[in-house]
């Protein structure tokens, strides 16, 4: 099979209850492109030379950042948002990675709202770095959908260069993941890999291929559209009973991957 050209890494959010460290110590072992750091409490998220030593020691390089924007770590790098993206965007700069996910403001941080559009045009122009932003989902409370995002949840609706498809979080939304896909067009730069069961909450972040998204038709699109972004693997392993299942399971998400984008390449060729 022809080896598809997009680099396939893994989130540092995968390993928790885990460490960062085990991160890029699974990585290594089972072969991945690179590591997405999920900048939680965890201290070595946060310290871009002791990451940038890891990446060196395994031979793992950090190829994207997730800025510290869910509700878990507010407190992470202080309350400001903006302070925030830099923070993140400083790191990525530092360790050579080409993207910084952020999530849509929340509603209630509505400064940054206002500018967040020309705010992050402004830090892509300044560092050469994308600031993707990734789709979420409404949340809801008895039967009716609560404004939770600001301006919107989807980067569909959102006036932004760069954006990150997040499959588990489709299923969370009842989108139509390819459909959001070909209306991103150009501005998908980045992928979060997963799976999911249903619309509404728990965002499940399955192992690709266990849940009903359409994963497989996605990498197939992303090599048959020539994606020149990045593909993060991003499941939760925390109920893994042992270090061994945790490590099975994202074997089985890097096979997934690795099989499905290279799959397509090998009918193009062959055509």
């Amino acid at each position: 099979m022809q080896a598809s050209n997009v680099p396939v890494v893994l989130s540092t959010s995968s390993v928790f209850p885990e460490r960062t460290t085990d991160a890029f110590d699974l990585a290594a072992k089972l072969g991945y492109d690179g590591i997405e750091v999920m900048v939680t409490a965890d201290p070595v998220s946060q310290d871009a030379n002791v990451l940038g030593r890891l990446a060196d020691y395994h031979g793992v390089p950090v190829r994207a950042v997730h800025a510290p924007c869910l509700l878990f770590t507010q407190r992470v790098w202080g309350w400001e948002p903006w302070g925030k993206l830099a923070q993140a965007t400083e790191m990525a700069g530092k360790l050579g990675a080409s993207v910084v996910v952020v999530h849509p403001p929340f509603i209630w941080q509505r400064e940054y709202a206002r500018e967040f559009s020309a705010g992050i045009a402004e830090i892509e122009a300044d560092t050469g770095i994308a600031i993707a932003v990734e789709n979420l989902y409404p949340l809801r409370a008895g039967g009716a959908e609560l404004a939770a995002y600001a301006p919107h949840w989807n980067p569909v609706e959102m006036d932004c260069a760069h954006t990150t498809l997040d499959l588990s979080h489709t299923a969370v939304s009842n989108s139509d993941a390819m459909e959001m896909a070909s209306q991103l067009g150009d501005r998908l730069r980045h992928v979060h890999l997963a799976d999911g069961t249903k619309p509404g909450l728990p965002d499940e972040h399955l192992v690709p291929g266990r849940g009903s998204q359409p994963c497989a038709e996605l990498l197939a699109r992303l090599t048959a559209t020539d994606y020149q972004g990045i593909v993060a693997l991003e499941v939760s392993t925390r109920r893994a009973q042992t270090a061994r299942q945790r490590m099975a399971d994202l074997a089985e998400s890097l096979a997934f991957a690795r099989d499905h984008l290279g799959a397509k390449a090998e009918s193009a060729t062959s055509a």
